[in-house]
């Protein structure tokens, strides 16, 4: 099949289509890890995005199922440089085309992949859209070239055209639709889904705590009726100021000083929100499993996973968590641009990661220390 991804900027380029056919649209991202597309595919903070692997060769792995992050794949498109069709690996049951035909994604191979890398790291994250599949068009050598520049002329149109990404409300489509419970024997942890990766629920269900697990737009007396001994807000896609933002800010600083409080990414995002600080959209994003994180009280650098394309104006972050206690502020800094990677307040019990600690993928540097501290109610203790 053939394939165009177009460029809000003009760029227009035809590849290989697989996958199923349709037409997607969204952001086009990078993300740079060797492996571990099972889990990207699968990351709910990758909705309204297409997805593109820098790593030039996917899918030689297969797919096993083992690895999802949520119940299928949650990106509008994929794009690599070349795909593997005969995987090797004895736990694939199925080729990475067979999966993406089952969920219903498009996605292309055979385009340069580097080209279309470096030019987001130059000008920025751009709205694309992906098309897999004959569209029609003009008979005959002149009237083939007609419609083929009418078909490419047509499908920019609809990359540049689509919403910003700030416009829409992304927590919505991958929030659970109602609470659940993943029974354990220790501290009660109510977590708030933004669009929870299965890794997160599963760290914390290795530690015994019991976990209740809400939907975004739930209530604070719903959550409070399940008598957390601490709230874990989320990763999850799109802009932190948009959709369940205000609520959530509000039950974030209902609950301050109440119980410990702990944020992943989109979860920090809004967890400084709530406490007046400011976030900015990032120019390209950090997505993949090795991105350095400096710890600034040790010295350390650590090797993350992470997936986001907002952040919290370091700036903002000065004297925002005064508990009236100890020291609060930032903790963790990105070693390649500085940008904000964690902050606490030991005073009010709140802890948060810019990055994931969970992995899948990525290295497990941070699963220990950011888990190990939660399931002990972080650093003031449960209450």
């Amino acid at each position: 099949m053939k394939a165009i991804l177009a460029l809000e900027d003009g760029t227009v380029v035809e590849g290989e289509g697989w996958g199923a056919e349709g037409t997607a649209l969204g952001e086009l991202v990078f993300a740079t890890p060797f492996t571990g597309y099972e889990e990207a595919l699968t990351d709910p903070s990758y909705k309204g995005q297409i997805l593109m692997f820098t790593y030039p060769l996917v899918g030689n792995y297969g797919v096993s199922g083992a690895k999802f992050q949520s119940d299928g794949v949650k990106v509008e498109g994929f794009v690599v440089r070349e795909r593997c069709d005969f995987p090797s690996h004895f736990k694939s049951k199925r080729s990475l085309n067979q999966f993406l035909q089952d969920e219903g994604v498009p996605a292309v191979s055979g385009i340069d992949t580097r080209m279309l890398t470096i030019k987001t790291r130059r000008y920025g994250t751009m709205k694309a859209c992906l098309s897999v599949g004959a569209r029609g068009g003009a008979r005959g050598r002149a009237g083939a070239r007609a419609g083929e520049g009418e078909e490419k002329t047509e499908i920019l149109e609809l990359a540049r055209k689509q919403s910003e990404i700030s416009e829409l409300d992304l927590v919505e489509r991958v929030t659970c639709r109602k609470p659940y419970r993943i029974k354990g024997r220790g501290k009660r942890v109510a977590v708030i889904d933004l669009g929870v990766k299965r890794n997160i629920l599963k760290s914390l269900a290795e530690r015994g705590l019991d976990i209740f697990v809400f939907p975004a737009n739930a209530a604070e007396s719903e959550i409070r009726g399940s008598e957390p001994d601490a709230l874990l807000l989320s990763n999850g896609p799109g802009d932190p100021k948009r959709g369940a933002a205000g609520n959530l800010t509000r039950v974030v600083k209902n609950f301050a000083g109440e119980i410990p409080i702990f944020g992943i990414c989109l979860g920090l995002q809004i967890i400084a929100l709530a406490f007046g600080c400011e976030t900015y959209k990032l120019k390209f994003g950090h997505r993949g499993a090795n991105q350095p994180v400096k710890d600034l009280k040790s010295g350390r650098v650590f090797i993350t996973s992470q997936n986001h394309g907002f952040a919290v104006k370091k700036d903002s972050l000065d004297g925002a968590l005064d508990g009236g206690g100890t020291a609060a502020g930032l903790t963790q800094v990105n070693a390649n641009d500085g940008t904000v990677e964690g902050f606490e307040d030991a005073y009010l019990g709140v802890k948060c990661v810019q990055y994931h600690p969970e992995a899948s993928p990525g290295p497990w540097d941070t699963e220990k220390a950011f888990f190990d501290d939660l399931a002990k109610g972080g650093s003031s203790g449960f209450v």
